[in-house]
């Protein structure tokens, strides 16, 4: 029999960010933490094995689903130290890349951007399907959490591995999900689908765009409030909350639940913090044309999946330290992005392995937490680099994996 004594295992999580080609830098880190997870484990160690939930939104839902999906021996399809791979042989066929001294065909793109889409997407649904198949999302090894939007009811729709299994109508293919929370507007197109329920004969359609538009950093999902997690009782309530809290609280049920019983990994796509890419005296000339098209990039969409990631790392940064706790959530960001490495379309050879790269050296930057008044990351003294903080961070997780195979 348990006793108030032992010790109770915490509920882990994994949340990635979107940005498109940048998802090259997660990608990086994820293969570095599942490396040391195998150093402690051995070589059959998956991420999946080891995290409660794991949301991802648009290429962060694509790195989360490719974690979490299981492959025809039940095991998760991707390893992680495969993912970069996989990006890199695609990428450039996903955003196809016309020459930037090519005057007429920079021309043509220019004013194909202004009247459709700038990549069709055909590319990138036809690798999506051939990968996943028909994998729904009750399927998934661990608990999947992707937010999208659906913009015929202007509202977010957030699929996960719960909700499919008691919804037949929310159990939507990996793969329909998938290109609706990576379809970035301006940049590919919405992606429409219908569910069935075969029991009732119901249908539901859905009509997708990136979900970065309301949670480009899905770790919104633990921003909790202690005093009504202890009451909460009623489903219906539950869904008038943020989707992936409600995951959270439904894993523990009648039990009080703080940061102190969590352990969250939160991985960005980079940012361009230093670059001052846009000011008000340049902004305030803008009209409808100029909020969508700026020397190449796109102002409104940069500014709205910047704001929504970094209001999330705010809020969960200053929620941990409430507790006491900060060292429980981990956030690996780069806010010194430039040029084409801050895009989330230059797919050139070049510029993919300078993303990788940058992955590479957040691993020996020191630790850093985000400043509330300037936007950007401060280092933190005696907290190590972020490899170090990963190595922790893999055995705390394999002991709470231990902890959970005991009480199971």
């Amino acid at each position: 029999m348990a006793t108030g004594n032992e010790k109770r295992a915490k509920t882990v999580v994994l949340s990635i960010d979107g940005g498109g080609i940048r998802g090259l830098i997660p990608g990086t880190i994820l293969a570095f933490l599942e490396s040391k997870l195998q150093e402690l484990d051995g070589p059959n160690a998956r991420l999946a094995d080891y995290f409660d939930i794991v949301a991802g939104t648009s290429t962060g839902g694509i790195m989360a689903t490719m974690i979490t999906a299981p492959d025809e021996k039940g095991r998760p399809k991707f390893a992680a130290k495969d993912i970069n791979s996989f990006y890199l042989e695609h990428l450039p066929k996903i955003f196809p890349q016309h020459s930037r001294f090519n005057f007429v065909k920079t021309i043509t793109s220019f004013v194909g951007e202004l009247t459709g889409p700038k990549y069709d997407g055909k590319y990138l649904k036809s690798l999506i399907n051939d990968q996943l198949e028909g994998k729904t999302m009750k399927e998934t090894l661990t608990n999947l959490v992707l937010p999208t939007f659906d913009i015929k009811l202007l509202q977010p729709v957030i699929f996960s591995t719960n909700d499919a299994k008691g919804n037949a109508l929310k159990n939507a293919r990996l793969a329909d999900i998938c290109i609706g929370t990576s379809a970035a507007p301006t940049f590919l197109p919405a992606h429409k689908f219908e569910t069935k329920d075969d029991a009732t004969k119901n249908t539901r359609t859905f009509d997708l765009i990136d979900g970065g538009v309301a949670a480009n950093n899905p770790v919104s999902s633990i921003k909790l409030v202690r005093e009504f997690i202890c009451k909460v009782k009623e489903y219906e309530t539950l869904l008038a909350m943020s989707h992936a809290t409600k995951e959270l609280l439904l894993m523990h049920k009648n039990k009080p639940l703080d940061c102190r019983q969590m352990l969250v990994l939160s991985i960005g796509t980079g940012e361009a913090k230093k670059e001052h890419r846009y000011d008000a005296a340049k902004a305030s000339d803008w009209g409808l044309l100029g909020w969508v098209y700026d020397d190449g990039r796109t102002p409104l969409i940069d500014i709205f999946m910047d704001a929504s990631a970094d209001m999330v790392d705010f809020h969960v940064s200053t929620l941990f330290q409430s507790f006491n706790c900060k060292e429980n959530y981990l956030r690996i960001q780069a806010d010194n992005l430039a040029g084409d490495a801050a895009s989330v379309d230059i797919s050139t050879k070049e510029n993919m392995q300078k993303l990788v790269e940058t992955g590479t050296q957040l691993l020996k930057e020191p630790v850093s937490r985000v400043d509330v008044e300037t936007g950007r990351f401060k280092k933190m003294e005696g907290e190590g680099t972020n490899g170090e903080a990963l190595a922790n961070f893999a055995k705390l997780i394999s002991e709470e994996r231990k902890l959970k195979s005991q009480v199971n």
